[in-house]
Formats: C-alpha cells, sequence, structure tokens
C-alpha cells in the first residue's frame, strides 16, 4: 500500500470547532504549527481523513487545503524546509531487535 505525504492546513472560525478539527487531525498526523499538519496516508487514509473533517468543520464558513506533496517515500521526505526553529517531525526510522 503506497503513501503519499500531505500537508494539511486549515482556517476555522469557531473556536469549539477550531478545537474538534485540531483533535480529529491527530488521529492523521503529526502537527507542524497548531493549524498545520503534517500527514503520511494512503489513499484510503485520505478518505477517512477527509470524511472526518467534512463532520466537524463548516464548508459555508471554514477552509481546510490538502497538499500532496507525492510518495511519503524519497523526495517527498525533502519538500519541506524549515527557517528558524523547525518543526518538523522527526524521521521514524524501524528498530530491529
Amino acid at each position: 500500500m503506497s503513501r503519499h505525504r500531505y500537508v494539511v492546513c486549515y482556517d476555522v472560525r469557531d473556536p469549539a470547532r477550531l478545537r474538534r478539527t485540531h483533535d480529529t487531525m491527530l488521529g492523521y498526523g503529526d502537527p507542524l504549527q497548531y493549524s498545520v499538519f503534517l500527514c503520511d496516508l494512503s489513499a484510503a487514509e485520505l478518505v477517512l481523513l477527509e470524511a472526518s473533517l467534512r463532520r466537524v468543520v463548516k464548508l459555508a464558513e471554514d477552509s481546510v487545503l490538502v497538499i500532496d506533496l507525492g510518495p511519503a517515500s524519497g523526495i517527498a521526505r525533502r519538500r519541506i524546509r524549515s527557517l528558524g526553529q523547525s518543526r518538523l517531525p522527526e524521521v521514524r526510522r524501524p528498530i530491529v531487535i
């Protein structure tokens, strides 16, 4: 199952919806900033993420951007650069025991 790396960012106007949106996103990716997440998702997980967000946000008032950076392995890992204090999650490598 191939995974793609996505940047998901949102602008939610209501504080209660904003908190629910943030809590929802924590189940799918790593926060880079309060309303910006980095997610490595399969196609099925992307569908689930979008369905979860549709239940939380008001599409007439709020905005959610989903940016596909490409396959999670390879060049997509290097497509985000940070100036200043980096908030990029550490690369998770398997541990052989």
